[in-house]
């Protein structure tokens, strides 16, 4: 009898060409349905043929195919989208299709995309109909999205005040804030009408979100002055004070809202201290602001009155030490003072900064901000040392504020080195010391940047690596490290006396002992001085359109970073040498190599990848560095041990067991 031999792997029975044939059934089911979904308007029906298909499947099928999704959207979810209240009763009762099976909704108005629930993206759309289907068919009313917002509290966002009373007169609850602490009161500041009937329901009007701010502070924030005072009329605190410390009033200036601000003054009894501070800081507000210069002097000559009624003058307080970065300025205590401000533009705004510190302190953030930008100015008008003083002394701040990783900490940073690389471009090595007197950046400015961003960086590397761990203090800490590297380059280039490079040689060993490496790739500061990529961006300069200076790799950092005890057989994350990411193609330069070869960088030690700097440096067609020089015999042997599998462990002495592991991939 012949026998047949059967191929299993081309043999299909006939049950599993069924399942097959089921399973592609499905799938076009489930296709044909998102696409009806996705084409249907506010009164389409399915069409009859598909409504057949899928109702010829067992209801459990039919629950099934309806989690299918189109760009994580679930056929409800896009009927709920379009506001079909036909198509979105069929499937729930029909289909039993998920209510709660969240998709991806973009808000129109900022463009940002939420994973929310049905019911959720039916009210933001403004559709009641689907509204009122979603809640009558089971939905959770208060389902949260992504950011712990409500379905009632985007409506309120959107203004969709007839979704807003549907909801609250169906169980929605009020006062459930997202994770921000944002409420549904906050999110209704720009309609009065929606705020009166969320107080007339029991909204607490003086709720605080995380910034510790209320809806009075967001209304002022938009210039709503008719929310504001209903606020007030409800019992609305003017005197609560945000995060940063602004109260109503001081709110009111900073956002330069005049009708608030004068509404505020008219109705609370202020002290004639705070209006005066008030009417200064109203002033500088409108000349940083809006470059109302006629009216920034009409408020201050205000406050000068102001301060003049009392029997004696109010002095301004606290007082406020001359600081270099504003030129030593003092503020105006006579009428003629403030004349011959007025007639200075610059003083004007030197003169507005002195007030913001004084009024609302140095480490508020508005106030860092006027700095900041006040220095953009500076630099705009190619007075780079002004700029320089004021962003090293709002660095200086946020580093004893917030850290090196906080993002504006990082920012500023960045905004200093990128400043300072443009303009070393001018600098000249040979030129005499007398001739760079006067020539920016100055050492001292460059070596101050170093000094605060070390002073505690070991500190800053131990918290990242605590968890949870937040990717983005993680990355502002590697922004810092390439900062760093930059600011070794312009050390070397503006010190001018042999004191000078000794400090940089004492800052630089005292940063390379503490062994810091970079966050997320586990780099030395070797390894960033070897490294084409690693480059300085800001968002003070617009990097696409700027030329980006390329500073690494840098024979002089590296040997700098070298001579104060770098281990130039470092690894990084994916076991990298300092060696291999310096015989890179795009990193290759023949005297970095050679320097790290003299320091006794390994050739042969390989990354995860079983990538070896001698391959690279050999394949490297301009490479004339004799690399068999730099060969030792251990190292010939390690690699032969590992590449046959030869058994090692306690066959050799202990010291050479962890320098043949070295040689692992």
């Amino acid at each position: 009898m012949r026998k047949f031999t059967t191929n299993s792997s081309h043999s299909t029975t006939p049950s599993s060409s069924k399942q097959v044939n089921q399973h592609r059934t499905l799938e076009q089911i489930g296709n044909d349905l998102l696409q009806e979904c996705k084409t249907c308007n506010e009164n389409s029906r399915l069409s009859k043929g598909l409504r057949e298909r899928v109702e010829r499947l067992p209801r459990k099928i039919r629950k099934e195919v309806v989690k299918r999704t189109s760009d994580g959207c679930s056929p409800l979810f896009i009927a709920c989208r379009r506001g079909n209240v036909d198509i979105t009763e069929y499937l729930i009762t029909v289909c039993d299709a998920n209510t709660e099976q969240k998709g991806f909704y973009e808000v129109p108005e900022d463009r940002s995309v939420h994973c929310v629930t049905p019911l959720w993206c039916a009210c933001v759309s403004g559709k009641l109909p689907v509204v009122k289907c979603l809640v009558r068919l089971g939905s959770n009313i208060n389902a949260l999205s992504d950011t712990g917002s409500t379905p009632l509290r985007s409506s309120c966002f959107m203004t969709h005040i007839d979704i807003v009373q549907f909801l609250v007169e169906h169980g929605a609850d009020i006062k459930k804030p997202n994770y921000n602490g944002g409420t549904c009161l906050i999110n209704s500041v720009q309609s009065v009408t929606l705020c009166t009937y969320l107080i007339s329901k029991g909204a607490d009007v003086n709720a605080r979100d995380i910034q510790d701010k209320t809806a009075l502070h967001y209304a002022i924030q938009e210039h709503r002055l008719e929310t504001a005072q209903l606020l007030l009329e409800h019992g609305a605190d003017p005197f609560a004070k945000s995060r940063y410390g602004d109260d109503a009033l001081q709110m009111a200036c900073l956002k330069g809202a005049y009708h608030i601000f004068d509404f505020l003054k008219k109705r609370i009894n202020y002290s004639a201290e705070r209006l005066a501070d008030a009417h200064e800081l109203f002033g500088s507000t409108l000349i940083d602001d809006l470059n109302v210069t006629r009216g920034a002097i009409l408020h201050w000559r205000l406050a000068h009155q102001i301060r003049l009624r009392e029997a004696g003058y109010i002095s301004k307080k606290p007082t406020v030490e001359p600081r270099a970065a504003y030129a030593f300025a003092t503020e105006f205590t006579t009428i003629p003072e403030l004349d011959n401000i007025a007639a200075d533009m610059d003083a004007m705004r030197v003169q507005s900064l002195l007030i913001y510190e004084r009024i609302l302190g140095i480490g508020h953030r508005d106030t860092l901000f006027r700095i900041m930008f006040r220095g953009a100015s500076y630099a705009d008008a190619h007075r780079f040392q002004r700029c320089i003083d004021l962003w090293l002394l709002a660095l200086q701040i946020r580093v004893q504020k917030y850290s090196i990783l906080y993002s504006d900490t990082c920012l500023t940073a960045q905004a200093l080195v990128r400043l300072m690389l443009d303009l070393i471009d001018g600098y000249d090595e040979l030129m005499p010391e007398e001739h760079m007197e006067g020539t920016v950046p100055r050492f001292e400015d460059v070596f101050a940047v170093f000094s605060i961003l070390t002073a505690n960086i070991t500190v800053a590397r131990e918290l990242i690596s605590l968890r949870p761990v937040h990717r983005k203090q993680q990355e502002n800490f590697d922004r810092v490290m390439k900062c760093l590297t930059h600011l070794m380059f312009l050390m070397l280039a503006t010190a001018k006396t042999e004191d000078d490079r000794a400090s940089i040689y004492r800052s630089v060993h005292t940063l390379v002992h503490s062994k810091v490496r970079s966050a997320i790739t586990n780099d030395t500061l070797l390894h960033l001085s070897v490294s084409r990529l690693n480059v300085i961006k800001s968002g003070y300069f617009n990097d696409e359109s700027t030329f980006l200076r390329i500073v690494f790799p840098s024979l002089k950092v590296a040997k700098l970073l070298l001579d104060c005890g770098a281990d130039v057989n470092a690894k990084n994350e994916s076991k990298s040498t300092p060696l291999l990411v310096a015989g890179m193609p795009y990193n290759y330069d023949r005297d970095v190599i050679f320097t790290l070869l003299e320091y006794g960088a390994h050739l042969d030690e390989p990354n995860r990848h079983d990538d070896r700097p001698l391959n690279l440096i050999r394949k490297n067609p301009i490479n004339d560095i004799p690399t068999v020089n730099y060969l030792p015999l251990k190292c010939l042997c390690s690699t032969v041990i590992v590449r046959f599998g030869i058994p090692y462990r306690n066959q050799i002495p202990r010291t050479l067991e962890e320098f043949v592991k070295r040689h692992e991939p």
